[in-house]
């Protein structure tokens, strides 16, 4: 029943086997199945550089002094012990698994309910459970007690009011502006990691969690023991992959909008920000520049001299990024190609259609590690060669017009058992011809991400949002969420991308307050689809009305300017915190609880967060507000940007708000205490 083999626990029992190991420091890797073997997947998993724990297998649980053994009167008292640091897994005779520290202190439990526990509950619910499917696969469900006073963070993007994410059910699956990476951090002093990429879902009810997946082959999941969060994400990041070091052009202000039509139109762009003396890292040239979808090429009609107007951008200061998608078209001069040689995903059923946008398109299977290099030669020859060498990964979910999961197949399986790692792959294709082009630090926006994205230089953007107060809001509670989940490069459409008109007061109230956020976000990036849309007739898609900072007016024009001036004077700080990101994990702007454990009031805060070590940042997020107030944390003195007044941590103070200022504090034992004394 239970075996100790090359430092793992394993359990084996009635068909099913579970193996319990540890991976790196105070951290275990939980895999069952009822198939003959494991996979050979680690998904998002490193292999660590060490794998080093204790097992012990006892046959009497009182010959150990312990509780851990079935207390059911005439049943087998022995189990397995599993130890790694900080943490120690349990698993009795009946199967049941628990997780404690080193202390004992219990952190997760599975939930069983059958008559011989404890509770002597005769409902015969199981911990673990296998739903028959395809083959050697399952739809399993693992079930954990609750515990009522448990936070949860973390668990990637999806686009609510909640941050703490105990009470809520989360699908596990991509879409536009969800996005789903399942690693959650636990006030109880763990991290959690579900690595399994098949469709699901998971519920942290007050009676119990649950995760549950589609069809998969196995259960696979990571929990981390530390003394903070700090330890425990950094962690994670070392099992999962940390980023790249983020280049000096991530560090200030990109340009976009919806869309650049032409190059003259990009150029004239670029060359008024530089006129008005107005710093410009990246202008972007989104999507429909190409000829057809799938042929990774800018249009000769529109964009005649690529490589010369990259030499002018770098003349300017600015770097091109352009937009690419994963769609291949059936007009495409590849589709034929793609089709012959299993480069496309696959459809089980009806017409082999998986988007409509401007004709008829299927994904390339970026599961497949032929299909990625197929699209890089592509991408190398019509763009890197031309001098385009930043790309922004759009449709990375990837966004089926109808999301019927059960309907796709990759090359590594059905979208229901793998679907949720497309977009790490989709940017891992891209990451391998970059490092091989001799880029060190590459950089691609992309829509989406699961977990281990980051090490492929994943920079996630929040989707195609809507532009109100509403949704800022929502975005604020996205962005720390996604940063506890792993991804510590993130941004968002500064003003949103759906549904404003650049002439409503409204808007550039929203739009002054957005842009301010911008500011204090891991990269600052401005993009949008205003209306009124402009139809160019001839063309497959029009584009929408200017979204420069002048665009909206005087006042909106000066406050932007203002903000990316601070933008600029913050780029040794910024640089400072993505070495941080790089070389530990460390998340740019994460919840006040990541630097102030200690804080009780710093778990409940989720409308203000620290970014990096020695600022925080505290967004107004309702229109008309020119007040709010914030919740100072800690031992420290904070002192306000704007007015220079100092306060002690650990209070809760009202700060004026007028339309150009966000409520900004920083340490005063900085160095960077003085740098915004004039503003």
């Amino acid at each position: 029943m239970f075996k100790n083999e090359k430092e793992r626990l394993y359990y084996c029992n009635d068909g099913e086997m579970v193996c319990i190991e540890p991976w790196g420091e105070n951290a275990l890797r939980v895999r069952a199945s009822r198939n003959r073997a494991f996979t050979e997947q680690d998904w998002a998993l490193e292999e660590p550089a060490e794998h080093h724990g204790t097992v012990e297998i006892f046959e009497d649980a009182s010959a150990d002094g312990m509780a851990y053994a079935n207390m059911y009167t005439g049943k087998d008292t022995s189990y397995g012990r599993i130890c790694n640091g900080k943490i120690r897994a349990v698993i009795n005779a009946d199967g049941v698994l628990s997780f404690e520290k080193a202390d004992g202190t219990l952190l997760l439990k599975e939930n069983w309910r059958r008559l011989q526990d404890e509770i002597s509950a005769p409902l015969n619910i199981f911990g673990r459970e296998y739903r028959p499917g395809d083959g050697e696969n399952y739809e399993t469900t693992v079930r954990f007690l609750a515990n009522d006073k448990e936070k949860i963070f973390g668990m990637g993007q999806y686009q609510q009011h909640q941050m703490n994410m105990k009470g809520c059910m989360l699908e596990l699956a991509q879409r536009n502006s969800q996005v789903s990476v399942p690693f959650y951090m636990s006030s109880l002093g763990y991290g959690f990691l579900w690595n399994n990429p098949a469709v699901g879902s998971v519920t942290f009810a007050m009676n119990g969690t649950e995760w549950k997946a589609k069809s998969t082959k196995q259960i696979d999941y990571l929990i981390i023991a530390g003394d903070t969060p700090a330890e425990i994400e950094e962690n994670y990041m070392s099992l999962t992959g940390k980023p790249p070091m983020m280049p000096e052009y991530g560090m200030g202000f990109w340009q976009c909008k919806l869309r650049y039509r032409t190059q003259e139109e990009l150029l004239a762009v670029a060359e008024k920000y530089h006129e008005l003396g107005i710093p410009v890292d990246v202008i972007i040239a989104d999507f429909f520049h190409w000829t057809q979808e799938g042929d990774f090429r800018f249009d000769p009609k529109y964009w005649p001299d690529v490589p010369g107007m990259c030499r002018r951008l770098e003349e300017l200061g600015m770097k091109l990024m352009v937009s690419v998608w994963p769609t291949v078209d059936y007009r495409s001069e590849n589709f034929r190609e793609m089709k012959e040689k299993g480069y496309l995903v696959q459809c089980e059923r009806g017409v082999r259609i998986s988007m409509l946008c401007g004709g008829n398109e299927v994904f390339f299977d970026a599961t497949n590690p032929n299909a990625r290099a197929f699209v890089w030669e592509k991408i190398k020859e019509n763009y890197w060669d031309q001098g385009a060498r930043l790309y922004w990964l759009d449709v990375a979910e990837p966004e089926y017009t109808t999301y019927e999961f059960d309907n796709y197949r990759y090359w590594l399986g059905t979208t229901l058992e793998v679907g949720n790692c497309y977009p790490k792959e989709y940017t891992k294709g891209f990451y391998e011809g970059m490092t091989a082009e001799g880029d060190d630090q590459p950089v691609n926006l992309v829509r989406s991400a699961w977990a281990g994205s980051a090490k492929y230089g994943a920079l996630v953007w929040s989707g195609d949002i809507v532009s109100n107060f509403e949704c800022f809001n929502r975005q604020v509670r996205a962005g720390l969420s996604m940063a506890i989940a792993g991804i510590p490069w993130w941004t968002t459409d500064i003003g949103g991308f759906h549904g404003a008109n650049g002439d409503d007061p409204a808007f550039r109230e929203l739009f002054a307050r957005w842009f301010a956020y911008g500011c204090f976000c891991p990269v600052m990036r401005l993009h949008g689809n205003r209306n009124p849309q402009m139809d160019f007739g001839h063309e497959t898609i029009g584009s929408g009305s200017p979204n420069e900072i002048w665009s909206f007016g005087e006042e909106i024009f000066e406050i932007s300017k203002k903000y990316i001036a601070m933008r600029e004077k913050l780029r040794p700080y910024v640089r400072e915190q993505m070495k941080k990101a790089h070389e530990k994990g460390t998340p740019v702007m994460r919840p006040y609880f990541y630097d102030y454990p200690q804080d009780a009031q710093a778990w409940e805060i989720d409308d203000a967060y620290c970014f990096g070590s020695d600022f925080l940042a505290a967004p107004v997020m309702e229109a008309g507000a020119r007040e709010r107030q914030v919740y100072l944390p800690g031992k420290e003195v904070w002192k306000n940007i704007w007015t220079g007044e100092c306060f002690n941590g650990g209070q809760t103070v009202n700060v004026a708000a007028p339309l150009e200022q966000i409520p900004v504090f920083v340490k005063t034992s900085s160095m960077y205490a003085d740098l915004f004394d004039e503003a």
